[in-house]
């Protein structure tokens, strides 16, 4: 090998170092932030970045939503039950510059408040608000997340409760109290419908009030029925009505057989 050949190779090598790192790519969903001498110069992307080597110094900030899962928190709700509670974030980018200026680490930072705010907020409400009312929990701490987060260019779109975990007694208790509910909705359904037949009945009993053809119709209907059941031992009511005549003749035969002795 010539002895000029050495300088051209390291050359051409120091000349594809300075190429590698003076082109940079984005894609489309990123950013680059860019700082020259340690100084931000400015926010570019997407597509093919020019940076001065040794001198320029770019960080990627990735703009598509990010999905977080806020760890198990154990909390204590207002009255005093202890539960563990889980959440999902999704927040994204909208300023690179904030996100890599205002705060060491966004990412970190964003679960650090989330599970804050989630023992926080759920604190200052009761259990069965907590089981019961998800939407509008979820509502404020997304309010709050996302206000808090506002300053380092952080977006906070939904925030969700995912599991409340409950001691076993307050699992109990609440089956309990389900049903006891169950029970009392029960007898109260059955009140109603005892009541509404009894209402029915009085009305049928002064409609057959007013002619006697239809109450024997009536009797003569529900032998029938009876008869249907195809028992062994039929009991056949008689209707007093039709004994009176035979009582009064006996009482009649009786008094004047007293009066002969």
């Amino acid at each position: 090998m010539a002895a000029g050949a050495v300088p051209l190779i390291v050359i051409v090598f120091f000349a594809l170092f300075i190429l590698m790192n003076a082109i940079r790519i984005l894609q489309e969903y990123e950013r680059g932030v860019i700082f020259r001498l340690g100084r931000m110069i400015g926010v570019k992307g997407p597509g093919l970045i020019l940076l001065i080597p040794l001198v320029d110094r770019m960080v990627k900030v990735s703009l598509r939503t990010v999905t977080m899962d806020v760890p198990p928190q154990d909390v204590i709700t207002k009255d005093n039950v202890t539960v563990k509670v889980n959440a999902v974030i999704y927040f994204m980018v909208m300023e690179p510059a904030k996100a890599i200026i205002a705060v060491e680490d966004y990412f970190y930072a964003t679960s650090m408040i989330a599970q804050t705010t989630l023992r926080s907020v759920l604190g200052q409400v009761d259990l069965d608000d907590l089981l019961s009312n998800r939407e509008e929990i979820n509502q404020r701490l997304q309010k709050i997340i996302d206000d808090q987060t506002e300053p380092w260019g952080i977006k906070v779109s939904v925030v969700e409760v995912k599991n409340v975990d409950l001691p076993q007694e307050m699992i109990r208790a609440i089956s309990q109290q389900a049903e006891a509910e169950r029970t009392r909705r029960a007898k109260v359904i059955h009140a109603t419908g005892e009541f509404q037949a009894a209402a029915k009945l009085t009305e049928a009993a002064k409609v057959m009030e007013q002619s006697q053809y239809t109450l024997q119709l009536r009797f003569l209907q529900t032998l029938t029925e009876v008869a249907a059941e195809k028992n062994s031992t039929l009991i056949f009511p008689v209707p007093i009505d039709l004994l009176t005549p035979f009582m009064r003749k006996m009482q009649l035969e009786s008094d004047q057989f007293e009066k002969k002795e």
